[in-house]
């Protein structure tokens, strides 16, 4: 047996709006939220319930610390555009809230952004089947 990746905790100052962030970014919807406890859990709603077979889009759960973000993220999303060229999606990701980042990439086919709380992604060029 294997294990399947199903989610991933992103320690932030504000998870409902990191939460909205992201939502906007994927499609994704709130699955679940204690924002007395400072957990928001997105996902896609694309899942359906039950014994799906093949891969399932992993949820992301946003979780409310103290501790502000210090260095560069060791892990990080990569994003792929489905319905546009990707300088259409980086367009589109600054208008949601993100902001250019350098990391000491240089000139790549691929754009490093971060989102609100300073985390980075990249958005990679358009894949089509």
């Amino acid at each position: 047996m294997t294990s399947k990746f199903t989610e991933l905790g992103i320690d932030c100052a504000d998870p409902v709006a990191l939460a909205r962030f992201w939502c906007a970014v994927l499609g994704y919807e709130v699955l679940d939220a204690d924002t007395e406890e400072g957990l928001v859990t997105i996902g896609s709603p694309e899942v359906p319930a039950g014994g799906r077979r093949g891969p399932v889009p992993p949820v992301l759960t946003f979780v409310r610390v103290p501790e502000g973000k210090t260095v560069k993220n060791r892990l990080h999303l990569d994003v792929n555009p489905v319905d546009r060229e990707r300088d259409e999606e980086v367009r589109r990701l600054l208008g949601l809230g993100a902001r250019h980042a350098d990391v000491g990439q240089g000139e790549r086919s691929w754009v490093v952004l971060a989102d609100p709380e300073g985390n980075e992604f990249c958005v990679l060029a358009t894949r089509r089947p």
